[in-house]
């Protein structure tokens, strides 16, 4: 079935899979059952970001997919000034890993 998932011709390539995910969340997590801190949403974020950002350079056209885009980098934005806000040594670490 999972690879069934993979070979979907529906399967957009900008949606990460269950091995990249967990590996973001593995390098980025604060504790040992962490999935949801501001750290982490900012990670999968970033990477949701950057594959959709290629995605738009081939496909110049696809203004619903450059909605999404803007949807999730203002999201991200938002979650970094509430880090940065809370805790800035936190946010400065995230910061210096992820190139914001």
């Amino acid at each position: 079935m999972r690879d069934g998932i993979l070979k979907n011709p529906c399967y957009n390539g900008f949606m990460l899979t269950k091995q990249k995910k967990t590996k973001i969340i593995s390098g980025s997590k604060t504790h040992e059952k962490d999935t949801g801190s501001p750290e982490i949403q900012i990670s999968l974020l970033t990477e949701r970001i950057n594959e959709l950002s290629t995605h738009l350079k081939d496909h110049k056209k696809d203004f619903s997919s450059r909605r999404g885009l803007l949807k999730m980098v203002i999201q991200r934005k938002r979650l970094a000034n509430w880090l940065k806000a809370n805790s800035p040594k936190k946010y400065q670490k995230l910061a210096k890993t992820l190139g914001l």
